[in-house]
């Protein structure tokens, strides 16, 4: 075992990773990966886009776009899963404002639900007002077929860890945030009437959490659907609690790539999942570029 790795990845987890030679908060890690951005580009986006599996390309069309690998970025876990390209793209898109994650980390990685969920802070102290987090999924609800999108109204969170857990920084937010509206309803309502108006299929349901790497079992399946959830993922819930630790609005959109466990019988794969992303990546992208423009044009972002 490479003791000084353990012992770094240690003080990465409780915080005290160093700055400039002097022990490190949360809030020093957040604003020194923010700074280290601005330093390459003096973009400041006010749309944060959290791109998941197949969905990377979206920031390939940006207008100027600057891309800086997560490597480059102090304090950036780096994701590792096939599809994710692993990189921050400042840009416009249809008129308006983004920084985009070319992929996520995971916790099934080995990562914390606060390291995964660092990446997120970043965009909102870079100046993201709107927060819209995408994701592949397992569909619970046996009427949706893959391929599917799935606007989440609500989330289940079965991690085992949560991302604000430890010591609270009041810089950063507040000790017991409300989740009443962790998906803000009116730019559900947006979210809605854009697809509505270009016709684009879209369902409404809750995400549950489940920490993987496995796919669930079909027991584990039939407790998901008993408790309400319609769609099932490994991310995005710690992303969604700490951006509402820290302000910003949430929107949240999941591609069911894939029917879960004992639905079909079949078993499923990780090509399963971005095929069905790929096949599906058009409509998502065109429906991400009605909801960047109808947020600039309805006033949401000031």
């Amino acid at each position: 075992m490479n003791h000084d790795k353990g012992r770094a990845d240690e003080r990465r987890e409780q915080g005290t990773e160093s700055v400039d030679g002097l022990p490190a908060t949360l809030y020093d890690r957040v604003h020194a990966a923010a700074q280290a951005i601005r330093e390459r580009s003096d973009f400041m986006p006010k749309v944060g886009l959290i791109l998941g599996s197949g969905l990377g390309g979206f920031a390939e069309s940006f207008d100027t776009p600057v891309a800086i690998d997560y490597g480059d970025i102090p304090h950036f876990p780096r994701s590792h899963v096939v599809g994710h390209k692993g990189r921050l793209v400042l840009g416009t898109r249809g008129g308006t404002c983004c920084v985009a994650m070319q992929g996520r980390v995971h916790m099934y990685e080995g990562h914390s639900a606060a390291t995964a969920a660092f990446p997120a802070r970043v965009l909102v102290a870079l100046g993201a007002q709107v927060i819209i987090v995408t994701n592949a999924a397992g569909g619970l609800n046996p009427t949706w077929q893959p391929g599917t999108l799935m606007l989440i109204r609500d989330h289940i969170d079965l991690l085992r860890d949560h991302a604000l857990r430890g010591p609270n920084d009041e810089r950063l937010g507040p000790r017991f945030p409300d989740m009443t509206h962790a998906y803000a309803p009116e730019l559900r309502s947006l979210v809605r009437d854009v697809a509505d108006t270009a016709k684009i299929p879209l369902q409404e349901g809750v995400y549950v959490a489940m920490p993987g790497p496995t796919y669930e079992t079909p027991a584990e399946v039939r407790m998901l659907q008993t408790l309400g959830a319609d769609a099932t993922g490994m991310s995005t819930v710690p992303e969604v609690c700490v951006a509402r630790h820290m302000g910003a609005r949430v929107i949240g959109i999941s591609c069911i790539t894939n029917q879960a466990a004992g639905i079909t019988g079949q078993a499923l794969s990780h090509e399963e999942v971005t095929e069905t992303a790929n096949r599906v990546r058009a409509t998502f992208e065109g429906l991400l570029d009605r909801i960047l423009a109808a947020l600039v044009a309805r006033g949401e972002l000031r």
